[in-house]
């Protein structure tokens, strides 16, 4: 029996890293894990979507889209999200080989 590594199967299913399929599925990935980060936070908080939801001003559907990732949202509402939560936001870019870092006690 051949074993297949979960990089394999992703170039194999998804395709190969730097192409447009896998940069969304990547994308996709990583806004399914804040997302969760989101939920839990508030979860451990004792919140509903409907508290964290009058922290920001927005309605209680609008926090499960977010946490669910059904919609896309402004790297704001993700950051006032984090901050109505107490989370510390380390945000990292990298464009064409310079790197700008912002840290962010929220």
């Amino acid at each position: 029996m051949k074993l297949t590594s979960i990089d394999e199967l992703t170039n194999d299913i998804v395709g190969k890293r730097g192409t447009p399929e896998r940069d969304i599925f990547e994308y996709d990935l990583r806004m399914d894990i804040v997302g969760t980060m989101i939920k839990n936070a508030r979860i451990k908080r004792n919140m509903t979507q409907g508290d964290l939801g009058d922290l920001l001003g927005v309605q209680k559907s609008q926090i499960s889209k977010l946490e669910n990732n059904t919609k896309d949202f402004r790297i704001g509402t993700i950051i006032r999200a984090l901050e109505a939560l107490g989370a510390k936001v380390k945000l990292t870019v990298e464009l064409e080989q310079q790197e700008l870092i912002v840290n962010q006690n929220i």
